[in-house]
């Protein structure tokens, strides 16, 4: 028997990176609220530079979107993992899709690297990389049976 399974059951550490996906996804959701609620001036007080502020406000509507649906749907994914849905796996694989999206337009359509430089880019390079193993852990899962 694997040590991953006790009892026919998920070991522990199926349920701690659960909940640790779901603390990572509504991490992101705080930052998107943040980022659809900030004004100019707040960011100017937390020390952007007025080019930086207009880089920022001038973030289309779908590109915003984009963000919405990641977050949003890594929640949702990350309350079926601990629930042990196999919709995890297509919800994990939507919030990675609008990451790539979100993703393209940062650092192919528009300068973000010039503008913010390597930090922003390591940064989203986390991000995305944190969101490819949520798909592939959630695939794994679905894979041993424990998301019916």
């Amino acid at each position: 028997m694997s040590d991953d399974i006790i009892n026919g059951r998920p070991s522990t550490t199926f349920w701690i990176i659960g909940g640790a996906a779901l603390l990572w996804n509504l991490f992101g959701l705080m930052m998107y609220i943040m980022t659809v609620t900030a004004t100019p001036e707040t960011y100017a007080s937390s020390g952007y530079t007025p080019e930086q502020i207009d880089f920022i406000m001038m973030i289309p509507a779908w590109a915003i979107s984009a963000f919405a649906i990641a977050v949003n749907a890594g929640v949702l994914a990350s309350v079926f993992l601990l629930l042990r849905k196999s919709w995890a796996v297509p919800t994990f694989v939507l919030s990675f899709a609008a990451l790539l999206v979100l993703d393209v337009f940062n650092f192919i359509i528009r300068d973000t690297f010039g503008m913010f430089g390597l930090r922003e880019v390591l940064t989203q390079s986390a991000i995305l990389l944190i969101g490819l193993l949520l798909v592939l852990y959630a695939r794994s899962a679905r894979r041993k049976g424990w998301l019916t």
